[in-house]
């Protein structure tokens, strides 16, 4: 047995709970527990869909992949990493946290503790899920087992910060918790623990992370907006303000996923539930999530420009996923784009080789061309997610998918080279 003399089990094994899998199955026996029996037998043939865990990784571990919850009972040590989404009214879905609690709840023992990583508002712990344990289980916390927060810091497709890389929160109900949370931890996250002084505390910083980033982000979407009107290109902007030692490094963009665009309206929901209306945050957010109708508005001009009849056109949007290299399409804001388009009767056309076509069909009611060969000629072409299949490509690439090589082209992130544009090409970007 490991180090810290605990018995692990990981409970959802998405883009979170499989790394976390892993890093522990290196070094002991993992219960890895999922309700996907699909991704179950996958993973057992050493098949990560997510693309977070490569092959070798996932045969290098001891770790038993089951969809029997009664397995649950083999291990002390819980950690819950479900998906917390929103709803279509922006409104907090604690629905897979608190069935995941109530799986764990039916399996617990004396002297087990339960840790959540997945991301919800600060009090939700306490509040919502140690209620759901004590009823499913008959035992009481703080006598019978004990609970701890652990948010996750997970980046889907980053290579370089991992989870043994990124300084991990943790927190306790007690001190004594804390210490055995911070030392299962400490065991495979070679950066280190962070002791959170309360678990409101850790779930409380998990939740300004993201908000953090998501305001920065509307702030430059919001420059883009009015830099766009006065036709200066918003990345020279920044390249050159960027010179100063405190410019933070931010850039425009489409915010989707299932944390930055999503983290936000936890942290409101609560607030406003307190009779305190966030103005600042929920600002941003409406920035934000109004760049898929304004991208779109624009390839709209830009097809007027170059002379052509809006309704029938033909677009090309280059993926869909909800940021590049993963195949994620949770909340993507492509989709903005999509609709946007669609509703001015254009013909749009959506090529993506990381995203799974089954899966935009049954999510968004989208059909994805399978082979780029099939694409129709265009007469305007979006970058909207500059995978890394795209950028190795060139400027002969894209200017391929138009019609008769010329019509427009609209680079969302700024990625491809404006030295290069060849002739008979409009380039637009935010």
């Amino acid at each position: 047995m490991s180090n810290h003399g605990r018995k692990i089990s990981v409970v959802g094994l998405g883009y979170v709970g499989l790394p976390v899998s892993v890093e522990f199955g290196k070094k002991q026996r993992v219960i890895g527990f999922d309700i996907n029996q699909c991704r179950i037998e996958e993973l057992k043939n050493g098949i990560d869909r997510t693309n977070e865990v490569d092959a070798e990784d996932l045969a290098a571990t001891d770790i038993l992949f089951t969809c029997d919850a009664g397995d649950l009972k083999q291990a002390d040590f819980h950690i819950i990493a479900v998906p917390t989404p929103v709803n279509n009214a922006k409104q907090p879905d604690l629905s897979p946290v608190i069935s995941a609690s109530r799986t764990v709840g039916r399996q617990l023992k004396k002297g087990d503790i339960v840790v959540y990583e997945s991301t919800v508002y600060p009090g939700a712990t306490e509040e919502e899920c140690i209620p759901v344990l004590e009823h499913e289980s008959g035992l009481v916390w703080g006598t019978d087992f004990n609970v701890g927060y652990s948010p996750e810091r997970i980046n889907p497709g980053d290579k370089v910060h991992t989870f043994k890389t990124i300084i991990k929160v943790v927190s306790g109900d007690t001190s004594e918790t804390l210490n055995v949370v911070a030392a299962v931890y400490q065991s495979v996250v070679t950066a280190g623990v962070h002791k959170a002084a309360t678990i409101k505390v850790a779930e409380a910083a998990k939740v300004i992370e993201n908000t953090q980033r998501d305001l920065n982000i509307s702030l430059m979407n919001e420059l883009a907006l009015i830099f766009n009107k006065m036709d200066i290109d918003t990345r020279d902007v920044l390249a050159a303000a960027s010179s100063k030692w405190n410019f933070l490094p931010f850039d425009p963009g489409l915010v989707g996923g299932h944390c930055i665009g999503v983290d936000p309206y936890y942290l409101t929901y609560k607030a406003t539930v307190l009779g305190y209306t966030p103005q600042v945050i929920l600002s941003g957010r409406s920035i934000n999530d109004s760049m898929g109708s304004f991208i779109a508005l624009q390839t709209i001009k830009e097809l007027i420009k170059a002379g052509k009849c809006v309704k029938g056109s033909v677009v090309t949007i280059l993926g869909f996923t909800f940021k590049e290299n993963v195949p994620d399409i949770r909340n993507t804001r492509v989709i903005d784009i999509v609709r946007e388009l669609l509703d001015y009767g254009i013909q749009v056309q959506v090529f993506d080789p990381m995203a799974d076509g089954h899966e935009i069909q049954e999510e968004y009611n989208i059909h994805l061309i399978a082979d780029e060969n099939g694409l129709e000629p265009a007469h305007a072409v979006m970058l909207a997610v500059p995978h890394q299949y795209f950028m190795d490509k060139n400027w002969a690439y894209i200017s391929g998918l138009l019609e008769n090589n010329v019509g427009a082209v609209i680079d969302v992130k700024g990625k491809l080279d404006r030295n290069g544009v060849p002739e008979g090409i409009s380039l637009w970007r935010l």
